[in-house]
């Protein structure tokens, strides 16, 4: 087949160049808007790209691993255009759901900063390969640098490769999630061979010696020299073993000083998707505050660091699952103040019961600009006015990002 000469229109949601051709759009990784290229194309997809009129927006990669990688979707973007594109994949967001409203400029990431990886492990032959898929594969990228990672992960690297190694099952993919915290690193491994106990000695032994601070496998914490802490306004956090976190701790004050600069004055707030308490142990000094969470681990270590915690004010946590049962009008009816961060599905029944409600201010926070979109659209539909959005970018050369929407009645 001979190549085809396309120009590139413009980025799409996950990083790839879009060309329009009278088939339709033409999906083109790697190129840039403004592009002349060619490529063999099957489908909607282009491959064996050549680049024949570069951008003058594009830069080298920084990684040595990006062409392969799929953690990474731009890394050969200008600065200022890659904010742009970001930016303008909330601006669309809203506009698919009729919504007229201007974005905030983007509170920007920086690399180095993301102090969670999520790395997956498998046996090659008689080697392990530890690293993140490449792009549309189930091949594994065996990495030896991200610079999106926090140094002290990066620094990691090899004894986590030889943790893998030790724990892998013969054939499976196995995950290693690694937090880097204020006591050190937390490593959990997940979906380790059935019968890791007889390595539970030597992996204790190279956990000690690389002096993480703690070492879980399979649900089993198997050595804490040091609880693994992450300071929450004053607030001591010891997040369950590969629970959820803020991606950047730069990205999580950003968050949280947006979420109490919305909830103002309000002396009751309930925060809703609450996890271990991002938001809710912030709340609490200055505000009477119920948190309310499906996941067991999560509310057992907020529910800690209120023990620990001083200055409090009243800060409340119940177990639920907001997504079959939301709160309803009855219930929110108690709060001047509700803030939301739901899983990327969004918030949709939650968003239902908050239109019929008299709740005055309405946070929402979302790494979804999709479903975020749609749980905006339906509170807007229910009475409440949009006043701020505002992207931050936690997610850098990547296609994501998190949202910041305020609403009041």
């Amino acid at each position: 087949m001979d190549p085809l000469r396309l120009t590139i229109d413009h980025l799409g949601h996950r990083g790839d160049g879009v060309a329009l051709a009278d088939t339709g759009p033409i999906f083109v990784p790697g190129a840039l808007p403004g592009e002349t290229i060619d490529a063999a194309v099957d489908g909607d997809r282009a491959r064996n790209v050549r680049i024949l009129t570069p951008s003058p927006d594009r830069v080298a990669p920084v990684c040595r691993h990006f062409e392969a990688c799929g953690g990474c979707a731009v890394q050969h973007l200008r600065k200022e255009a890659y904010d742009d594109w970001k930016r303008a994949l909330v601006s669309k967001a809203l506009s698919d759901r009729g919504i007229d409203h201007p974005v905030e400029p983007i509170v920007s990431g920086d690399p180095g900063t993301r102090r969670r990886a999520v790395f997956s492990a498998v046996r090659a032959g008689r080697h392990t390969v530890l690293g993140y898929h490449e792009k549309a594969s189930h091949k594994l990228v065996d990495i030896s640098e991200c610079p999106v990672l926090d140094p002290a992960i990066v620094g990691a690297l090899p004894d986590l490769k030889r943790l893998a190694g030790q724990l892998l099952p013969k054939k499976d993919e196995m995950r290693v999630t690694v937090l880097a915290t204020t006591a050190g690193l937390d490593v959990t491994v997940e979906k380790a061979d059935k019968s890791y106990d007889k390595t539970i000695p030597a992996v204790s032994r190279l956990a000690a010696e690389a002096d993480w601070a703690r070492l879980s496998v399979n649900g089993e914490t198997l050595i804490e020299i040091r609880p693994p802490m992450l300071d929450m306004g004053g607030a001591a956090l010891v997040p369950p073993p590969g629970g959820f976190t803020q991606a950047t701790l730069e990205g999580e004050q950003a968050l949280v000083a947006m979420v109490l600069k919305g909830a103002g004055t309000a002396k009751t707030v309930a925060d809703l998707f609450s996890g271990s308490g991002t938001f809710a142990l912030h709340l609490a000094r200055q505000a009477k505050v119920h948190a309310v969470e499906g996941d067991a681990a999560a509310l057992k270590a907020m529910d800690q660091a209120i023990r620990r915690a001083q200055g409090l004010k009243t800060l409340k946590t119940t177990r639920r699952d907001l997504f079959r049962s939301p709160l309803v009008r009855e219930e929110l009816a108690h709060f001047e103040a509700v803030v939301f961060d739901p899983p990327r599905t969004g918030a949709q029944a939650q968003a239902a019961q908050l239109a019929g409600s008299e709740v005055k201010t309405v946070i929402a926070v979302s790494c979804n600009p999709a479903t975020l979109a749609r749980d905006l659209r339906i509170l807007i539909d229910g009475g409440y006015v949009l006043q701020t959005v505002t992207p931050v970018d936690q997610f850098v050369f990547s296609p994501h990002i998190e949202v910041v929407a305020v609403l009041t009645r």
